[in-house]
């Protein structure tokens, strides 16, 4: 990690500094460093010595000197420099030792003792998984890809809400609303009934108390509806389960949200939140009888609607639970603030679920907790932070982090593929599970298959549904994770551009050029006759390889998987410009090595990529 070392030596240069000037003043000034895109300006630069002038009262240019001065005395890191170079107004340029970083090793600073539990997908366990809902497994199995790969412990949690309204309506459905056709799988059966019975419930407003009455007895459990309830949860789950299997994303546990009512964990949770100021009941008015956490006075929930800026329904007055308070309490044992555990047997073959009876195992007390939701449960999210903040939980509210996305809608013509009227004209067109409008995510894979297999030539690599599933996750993980997703078909399986159909296109082409060299992987390690002066396309793909790691690390902080498919993006770009501008199994035997072992370079380092965006490394496409 070039950079890191980097930034090290500056600061250390920088406390020296002032140590040598007799300031006494205690500073600790943020060093950030900058790949000037120009390389004559440096391989590494920084502006430091200009933000240090006022502090040391000196000209940017004479701080620059004696930065320079302290830091070349640092022997370990001075040898990864070429050079450091001062430029008006007081710039330091460092150009790195390319022989010296290829010989050296860096690590990932590693994060022993630190458990990170993920909880992502969490899809209702009514119906078939539309691509809305991938976005989320693809952005969060993502997440803990970088996470593990930085050498964080990391949990990876689904939870099944089988108490909620979406599995009560379906359950609805499947008693009163007629239903017959051909479905393959009892998920897009459901997903025609949920459509039903909600077209129902506004034909027929009076049906809605039966929602009412199946939630109360999903809620009481043992009697014949709950079993129904979750005999269909249970089947859902498992297509869920299989679904995101084929996308290579798995879980460790399931955790029902059923056995934090019947297992009593929401009852320990509301002992805790009766102990405090902000939980309290209504006596009157339209909420009289409910349990709610009372809004702070600070910013606490953020901006957003008017009703984000009231008290929060716990409990209704008809004794049924808010999702959030159910919620609550699954975060309090989520970080082992709760002197309960579930019981925990097998699901299938490694991942395992809560329930009434099984085993007792070290699931859950993390340090740090991660909730890939879409924007629209940010207030949710925000009150469970502050009711950990009212309980007096500070620290593990401070390590409550809501990885907020953007929802998936359909390009125009996307949506005409499918047969949605497109004739308003909108730009985009959203998926509603209850109008029954949306694509499956299996459909979506099965479409997106048809054209790959249509389309190319050679079907020799890859299976066309490898291809197709590899194509849409990546389409999902390239946007801004704010950014509303417009899928397109025809985008996302485009050869060019920033597509993942590009990136494994170009992994498989490094592949084969080494293929053909006849090197064997011994061949090309050892000292690398590197150039005195090397071309700039070789020069420009060494300076991306250089910075995968620091790349890797910032995703991780900044828990955002958009950065390496933007990393990867420019990787394989640059790798593509210099396999045209420099002939690599042609010319002078030294240049031909060099440009192999950098061929080799390019390959692991993709491949890494490729791995941690959960996506094939292919031999050929």
């Amino acid at each position: 990690m070039i950079s890191q070392l980097i930034t090290s030596a500056l600061q250390q240069s920088i406390k020296q500094v002032f140590l040598n000037s007799g300031e006494n003043a205690v500073i600790s000034p943020t060093v950030t460093l900058e790949q000037p895109a120009n390389p004559e300006f440096g391989d590494y630069s920084s502006n430091i010595a200009m933000q240090l002038a006022k502090a040391l009262r000196k000209a940017p240019m004479a701080i620059a000197e004696l930065i320079v001065a302290e830091f070349r005395k640092q022997e370990t890191v001075g040898k990864l420099l070429d050079r450091m170079d001062i430029a008006a107004p007081g710039f330091i340029n460092m150009y790195v030792n390319w022989p010296e970083w290829a010989a050296s090793t860096f690590e990932i600073p590693q994060h022993s003792g630190t458990k990170v539990l993920v909880e992502h997908t969490s899809v209702n366990p009514n119906k078939s998984m539309h691509i809305g809902h991938l976005r989320n497994s693809c952005i969060g199995d993502t997440l803990v890809r970088i996470l593990r790969r930085t050498g964080h412990e990391v949990e990876v949690h689904n939870y099944v809400d089988d108490l909620g309204n979406q599995l009560a309506d379906t359950v609805v459905g499947l008693l009163h609303v007629p239903l017959a056709g051909k479905h393959t799988r009892f998920g897009d059966f459901c997903w025609d009934i949920y459509a039903g019975v909600n077209k129902r419930y506004a034909s027929e407003p009076e049906s809605v108390h039966q929602r009412t009455e199946v939630l109360h007895d999903l809620e009481q459990g043992g009697n014949n509806t709950a079993w129904l309830g979750q005999l269909v949860a249970e089947r859902i789950v498992r297509e869920h389960v299989d679904e995101m299997r084929s996308f290579d994303i798995e879980y460790d546990l399931l955790v029902w949200e059923s056995s934090i009512v019947r297992e009593g964990f929401w009852e320990a949770a509301f002992g805790l939140l009766k102990q405090t100021a902000g939980f309290v009941q209504v006596q009157e008015g339209k909420l009289a009888g409910c349990w709610i956490l009372k809004h702070t006075a600070d910013d606490t929930l953020g901006e957003g609607p008017e009703e984000h800026s009231k008290d929060k329904v716990l409990v209704r007055s008809n004794g049924i639970l808010t999702y959030t308070a159910k919620d609550i309490a699954y975060h309090l044992w989520k970080f082992g603030l709760l002197n309960k555990d579930f019981a925990y047997s097998e699901f299938q073959a490694g991942l395992w679920t809560t329930g009434v009876s099984g085993e007792s195992r070290s699931y859950g007390r993390a340090q740090k907790v991660i909730n890939v939701i879409d924007y629209r449960q940010e207030y949710p999210q925000a009150v469970v932070k502050q009711a950990l903040e009212s309980l007096g939980f500070q620290e593990q509210a401070d390590q409550l982090h809501h990885v907020s996305y953007g929802v998936v809608s359909l390009s125009p013509a996307s949506a005409g593929r499918l047969g949605m009227d497109t004739s308003d004209g909108k730009s985009s067109y959203a998926m509603s599970g209850r109008q029954g409008v949306g694509i499956k995510v299996t459909e979506l894979v099965s479409l997106m298959e048809k054209t790959i297999e249509s389309t190319r030539s050679d079907k020799t690599g890859l299976s066309s549904k490898q291809i197709a599933i590899a194509a849409i996750r990546y389409y999902l993980l390239r946007f801004n994770l704010g950014t509303e997703v417009i899928f397109d078909f025809d985008q996302a399986t485009e050869i060019s551009g920033n597509t993942g159909v590009y990136l494994m296109y170009t992994y498989a082409r490094a592949g084969s050029v080494l293929g053909k060299s006849g090197r064997t992987a011994d061949e090309l390690t050892g000292p690398v006759p590197f150039p005195e002066r090397p071309q700039p396309a070789e020069l420009a793909l060494l300076r991306q390889l250089s910075v995968w790691q620091d790349t890797l690390l910032a995703a991780s902080r900044t828990l955002t998987p958009n950065t390496l498919c933007n990393y990867a993006h420019t990787l394989a770009s640059l790798y593509n410009n210099f396999y045209s501008a420099c002939p690599i199994l042609k010319g002078e035997p030294a240049a031909i090595t060099f440009r192999l072992w950098l061929t080799g370079r390019f390959r692991a380092t993709l491949g890494e990529a490729l791995e941690v965006l959960g996506l094939p490394q292919p031999e050929r496409m």
